[in-house]
């Protein structure tokens, strides 16, 4: 009788999680209904100058993210979103491509070349100027293809490899200092610990960065950030070899470079991640 209850748990545990895993990007969207509704509904005595779709266009020396250098090459990222009049609520894809690739060994041994390849969906809700919440659901698939692997975009396996959702906070704790907590949902991508009987235990990874603004004039302004990964649920994290670490430690200076009349936005971030003993430059330029 206790096996029987324990399998009725197990099953309404795994289904529970694979519902949260569904809807993690969606009940932002439905939380946010009524907002929408009500900048649509808004007083035509505001300025006209409201775009509601927009999209924007980044070109990088290389692409990191959260201590880690997603790919070394030269890359575009481009996004399409949607946001109300108030900017409270946003919902849009997010997609990078490179110019280069890596190498990956095919199935039939051979070595080909992998161009970096990302197509993700965020939405976003703003509380205040100060708190907002986002879930973003990461699609990276490079070398998927060229291992000769079939491409199935939708699917959340854990063992899959490349698809997994996180849900983040961020918060500005004073004018110059900010605070942004990110956690993977469901084992994505790997973040998971095998256990001695073969089962898999979800580390549901926590990622915590804290930025402080130090110097600013003119147009250019220095941050310093740390970041850092633990679980509450595993040794493993999907961050680092072992245990929870410091992962991310840099400065950022950011730029308004003046071309003629046109303005361009360049951040250069200097990033050190002690853990893994690498150390980058990358150069982000905000092309519009």
């Amino acid at each position: 009788m206790k096996s029987e209850i324990l399998t009725q748990i197990n099953f309404a545990a795994s289904k529970f999680k694979k519902v949260v895993l569904k809807y993690s990007l969606i009940f932002l969207v439905i939380f946010s209904a009524n907002s929408i509704e009500a900048q649509e509904k808004m007083s035509d005595s505001l300025t006209d100058d409201y775009q509601a779709f927009t999209f924007g266009l980044h070109l990088k020396n290389m692409h990191t993210w959260h201590g880690f250098v997603v790919t070394p090459a030269p890359m575009l990222a481009t996004n399409l979103e949607y946001s109300t009049r108030d900017k409270k609520f946003t919902v849009g894809v997010w997609g990078g491509a490179g110019f280069a690739g890596t190498d990956v060994t095919n199935k039939s041994g051979q070595q080909v070349s992998a161009p970096y390849k990302e197509f993700s969906l965020y939405t976003l809700y703003r509380f205040s100027d100060k708190f907002f919440v986002e879930a973003v659901s990461h699609n990276n698939y490079t070398g998927v293809e060229e291992r000769g692997d079939v491409l199935h975009y939708w699917s959340y396996d854990k063992r899959q490899g490349y698809n997994f959702v996180d849900l983040n906070f961020g918060y500005q704790v004073s004018k110059n200092t900010s605070l942004y907590l990110a956690t993977i949902l469901g084992g994505g991508s790997g973040d998971y610990q095998v256990q001695s009987d073969g089962s898999l235990k979800d580390s549901y990874t926590h990622y915590l960065e804290v930025k402080s603004k130090v110097w600013e004039k003119g147009n250019s302004n220095l941050s310093l950030f740390v970041g850092g990964a633990y679980s509450f649920v595993t040794d493993k994290t999907f961050y680092t070899e072992g245990k929870g670490n410091i992962i991310n430690v840099g400065a950022a200076l950011s730029k308004k470079v003046k071309l003629g009349n046109y303005v361009l936005p360049v951040e250069v971030t200097a990033m050190w991640n002690p853990e893994k003993q690498k150390t980058v430059l990358q150069v982000d330029l905000a092309i519009f």
